[in-house]
């Protein structure tokens, strides 16, 4: 028993590293964290429809919940109606619940260094910061204040980052002496550190490209962008002024996405999770663009932005990127426009790139290689 207890931990570690690796394979992910109780697997199981346990008392997510959610994009479907396709297959994203943070979480607390591990993983940060009263489901921290629960889960974020870089520099402090390389990369840090030091996230520091590169391998966690969500009730309002969210009612969208379609119209209910979707799309830098397989299947892709087109290529197809010759890319209003692609090339409007092409959102492209 004491044995099964020691590598639990190193197991539970592994298996994380494996579903990680799954994952980011197959989209970027976002990581769902907060205080505990503030909704957090109330908004996982209403964006992957997924039956999990939500109670009124912290931690009940121990381990995290992985669910992949589709994108919604109406250009996909008006693409389908020129294509007519046998398969339409949008693009996704992912959603990682994880359990809540405390403060003195990177401590420890909580479980808390487990926590921010599972948090290191993910692309980007999706905060849900409680709004609302509810007697019956206790908040961690005392009186609702949501100013005060994003300082405190930003202050564990910049601790562990603080930690983790003590420990770098001191490990690379003899080798910067006699390496440039290494003696670049250290200064970089160095700076950072201080700027950490002064309560300053990684995101708020002037760095240039080259010093974000340099330090990219590090998973930094106030380097991932972050996006606030606001759970409330509206029957009560709090103090939101120092920074920028969306705002909705977590328990409601639930509801609503347990109705089907035809129920929704019906009770004329229009779920806000789209715009949350979109949100974290865009705050990951990310961009779409479409295949049609010759008239087989209409597919959505994503992209981050700045990529060239081998790039895409190695997106729908490993080989793609390397064997990558030349590409036909259309805009997706001109190929709706034309009502197909043979009229599209008839028109001129099929243009031939080559590997040096910056792929644009909403591009539809056919890869020759």
């Amino acid at each position: 028993m004491d044995v099964i207890e020691a590598i639990s931990p190193l197991l539970y570690q592994l298996e994380f590293q494996m579903k990680i690796l799954y994952h980011t394979y197959m989209s970027f992910s976002v990581g769902i964290v907060g205080l505990p109780n503030v909704g957090k697997s109330t908004l996982f199981k209403a964006l992957t429809k997924k039956k999990i346990d939500i109670a009124p008392y912290p931690f009940t997510t121990i381990r995290p919940n992985f669910g992949q959610v589709q994108v919604p994009d109406q250009r996909l479907e008006k693409i389908a109606e020129i294509i007519k396709p046998e398969k339409i297959t949008p693009t996704v994203i992912e959603f990682v619940d994880i359990a809540g943070l405390v403060k003195g979480s990177h401590k420890g607390e909580g479980l808390g260094n487990q926590f921010l591990a599972q948090i290191r993983n993910c692309d980007a940060i999706l905060e849900v910061v409680r709004a609302f009263e509810a007697p019956r489901i206790e908040h961690v921290a005392g009186l609702i204040n949501p100013e005060r629960d994003i300082e405190i889960v930003k202050t564990e974020l910049l601790m562990k980052d603080l930690e983790i870089l003590e420990n770098i520099l001191l490990k690379m402090e003899k080798n910067a002496k006699r390496d440039k390389k290494i003696l670049k990369r250290f200064e970089i840090l160095k700076k950072i550190k201080d700027n950490l030091a002064r309560g300053r996230s990684i995101s708020e520091i002037d760095l240039t490209n080259e010093e974000k590169s340099e330090i990219e391998e590090y998973q930094f966690l106030t380097l991932k962008p972050i996006l606030y969500l606001l759970n409330t009730n509206k029957k009560q309002k709090y103090s939101t002024s120092g920074f920028e969210y969306l705002e909705m009612n977590l328990k409601e969208e639930e509801e609503i996405s347990e109705l089907s379609e035809s129920e929704r119209k019906e009770l004329s209910l229009k779920p806000q999770l789209d715009q949350l979707i979109l949100s974290c799309y865009n705050i990951l830098d990310l961009i779409t663009f479409f295949t049609v397989a010759g008239g087989k299947e209409t597919r959505a892709w994503t992209l981050k932005k700045g990529l060239k087109a081998p790039q895409a290529g190695g997106v729908v197809h490993s080989d793609f990127e390397e064997k990558f010759i030349k590409a036909e890319v259309i805009p997706w209003q001109k190929l709706v426009e034309a009502s197909s692609w043979v009229i599209a090339r008839e028109r001129g409007w099929i243009k031939i790139v080559g590997k040096d092409y910056l792929v644009e959102d909403g591009d539809v492209i056919e890869f020759k290689i």
